[in-house]
């Protein structure tokens, strides 16, 4: 047999990268390896830049524009080229921090060709001979911590809270449309108060977009303060600095909150709460998969059928089955498995620092790609259901005894004896109809008013202010 790992191209070992490239892929630009190599060469730059424009390193030149353009440019052409010239920088180090220290100092010896690239006073670029200057102070950690806060931002900002607000706003709009749609409750799996179904769907959204509200406001936070967290080495080499404010105004720079205490490392706690805030929200829309599966198998939706003829059973041919909301709880369920690992190991460091954070967090973009392609399910899902609307108005005509509840209440208001005992005696673990209540009814030492109202109800009716609740999300 061929042996499929020597096939070219490469095969993906994993669906995310394989079957499912197409939903996942926007985090590659953000969560892949090459992503957070560029991230580290921009955090490298920005470093470079921020000291010696402040003035705080003695004897650094400033940088004139074209030299800090240049710079930058150098993390925003970062692609292909790049990224194999560092794959080989790094089969030399073993050290994936130190190749991108290594790639920029290569880049700063080769602006002194590049067209346009003059030093602050007009002359020759100085960039050829601040090479030392490049990742001075800090540690692997220092700019890992920072390059993880901006791609991780990046992701959930550009491409997770679009997807999550997303199917908020597909629940949204059922709720809407379908808030009128009275529909037989079910609590313990048995007949109970009607609701509807918008009413229902709105629940799902609101309890949705809390959590979106969470992971908004996520902080991401960072750090830059050297090989134990003290600013050692940059007390002993310029201890005149403030480098706790140095340190400070480079972590806002990039846009991130300053964690003014740590060890070796930042302490992970932010991606600790924002992995679990998103866990809670897939945990919901897991919830949403399997109540949408259970109203499709009590036949209150149809589905619609694909336009291609797709194939619902390899042998009973009638069969559409629900298999978004199948594959959205199962890819649900490994992305909660994930972050819930995630936010567990992240939190804890041997002392001052292990690598167990190293590896874990190369696992993100997978974590939040199962996440991806839940949403992706489930909203395809949703756009393929249509109410049966016979089919909800057939189960609230079949339990009329869900009655019970109003009717004793209304009892109770008028004081008539043992109201709840006497429904039980008439509907527990029955099937009743509209003639045996209106019997029931008519016996009742109420006012005629109140029978009247309670003869008017039906399951259908009784609903509440289901539609105006569903209308408010």
């Amino acid at each position: 047999m061929v042996d499929l790992s020597t096939v070219s191209p490469a095969i993906a070992l994993g669906p995310l990268d394989g079957r499912y490239r197409a939903v996942a892929a926007p985090l590659v630009n953000h969560l892949s390896e090459a992503a957070l190599n560029r991230a580290r060469l921009q955090v490298e730059v920005e470093w470079l830049i921020h000291l010696t424009e402040g003035g705080v390193l003695p004897g650094a030149p400033r940088l004139s524009e074209t030299e800090k353009a240049y710079l930058r440019g150098v993390v925003e052409d970062f692609g292909a080229e790049e990224i194999a010239e560092l794959g080989t920088i790094e089969a030399e180090t073993r050290h994936d921090v130190k190749a991108v220290e290594y790639l920029l100092k290569r880049r700063l010896v080769a602006a002194a060709q590049a067209p346009g690239v003059v030093g602050a006073d007009g002359g020759p670029t100085v960039l050829p001979t601040v090479g030392e200057i490049v990742h001075i102070f800090c540690t692997s950690e220092d700019i890992n911590n920072l390059s993880y806060a901006l791609t991780i931002r990046g992701a959930v900002e550009q491409v997770w809270l679009p997807a999550a607000r997303g199917l908020v706003e597909d629940l949204a709009a059922m709720a809407h449309e379908h808030a009128d749609a009275a529909m037989l409750a079910r609590t313990h799996g048995q007949p109970a108060t009607p609701t509807t179904l918008g009413k229902e769907m709105a629940v799902l959204a609101h309890r949705l977009r809390r959590q979106v509200r969470r992971v908004e406001a996520t902080e991401y936070l960072g750090k830059i303060n050297g090989a134990t967290g003290t600013f050692g080495a940059h007390v002993v080499s310029v201890p005149g600095a403030d480098w706790q404010a140095v340190g400070r105004g480079f972590v806002e720079h990039l846009g991130l909150t300053w964690n003014p205490l740590t060890t070796q490392i930042e302490s992970h706690d932010w991606q600790a709460e924002l992995y679990s805030d998103v866990a809670r929200f897939n945990r919901i829309a897991h919830n949403l998969a399997t109540d949408v599966w259970t109203y499709i198998s009590l036949g209150y939706f149809h589905q619609r059928l694909s336009a291609q003829g797709s194939t619902g059973s390899s042998t009973m041919p009638h069969k559409v089955n629900p298999i978004r909301f199948e594959n959205g709880e199962a890819n649900l369920e490994i992305s909660c498995s994930l972050l819930d690992t995630l936010a567990a190991t992240l939190v804890t460091s041997r002392l001052q620092r292990d690598l167990t954070d190293s590896t874990t967090q190369r696992n993100v973009g997978v974590a939040l790609g199962y996440s991806l392609l839940a949403y992706d399910s489930a909203q395809r899902g949703l756009g393929k259901l249509q109410v049966a609307e016979a089919a909800l108005a057939a189960d609230l005509d079949a339990n009329w005894e869900v009655l019970a509840e109003p009717i004793q209440t209304v009892m109770r208001r008028y004081g008539v004896e043992k109201p709840y005992e006497k429904l039980k005696e008439l509907t527990r673990g029955r099937h009743i109809g509209q003639a045996d209540l209106s019997t029931f009814i008519d016996g009742l030492d109420i006012p005629e008013t109140a029978r009247a109202q309670l003869r008017a109800l039906t399951p259908a009716s009784y609903i509440g202010r289901a539609e105006a609740l569903a209308k408010k999300v």
